[in-house]
């Protein structure tokens, strides 16, 4: 369930930095991954390690109907707790 929790606010940075530069046609966005502190429906934080097949089929689900829709999507896991977007490559 995180993993397409995430899926989501990954595809709405890529969106937003698409928009701030003006990027029409996405082919590849790499990402790193760490283990991801999250708080939501009135819980408390806590530590989810995120599974990449997941969260690569929540991408692409989630893209489909958007101009991100053909983009290739690169994920490194790595050691750390947050995700970041480390190059972005366009057509």
């Amino acid at each position: 369930m995180h993993d397409f929790f995430l899926a989501k606010q990954i595809l709405e940075k890529i969106e937003e930095i698409a928009k701030e530069k003006n990027l029409k046609k996405i082919s590849k966005v790499s990402l790193e991954i760490g283990s991801i502190v999250l708080a939501h429906d009135g819980l408390p934080e806590h530590i989810d390690d995120i599974n990449l097949e997941n969260l690569l089929f929540g991408l692409k689900s989630f893209a489909g109907n958007t101009q991100l829709s053909q983009t290739r999507f690169d994920i490194k896991k790595v050691a750390g707790d947050d995700w970041k977007i480390t190059n972005i490559e366009v057509e």
